[in-house]
């Protein structure tokens, strides 16, 4: 009966769910929001890029178009 207390309060304690899960749930949750903040920032000096030659640009919208459809899996 006490084990059964003792597990029951250790589960409100951590939402229910074993420490060690939470810990990876919560890596992988700052892991996925550096991605997105590392793809953003490259989207942003990719849109602020200027250049004239249409091989370059071609290349720049490419890389956009990348970027852009791996923060949509990410959201």
């Amino acid at each position: 009966m006490e084990d059964q207390v003792t597990q029951k309060q250790s589960e409100t304690e951590t939402g229910g769910q074993n420490p060690a899960l939470k810990k990876t749930a919560a890596g992988e949750k700052a892991s996925i929001l550096r991605e997105k903040q590392s793809l953003e920032l490259q989207r942003e000096r990719i849109l602020s890029e200027r250049t004239s030659s249409p091989h370059r640009r071609a290349a720049l919208t490419a890389a956009l178009s990348d970027i852009e459809s791996k923060l949509n899996l990410l959201n």
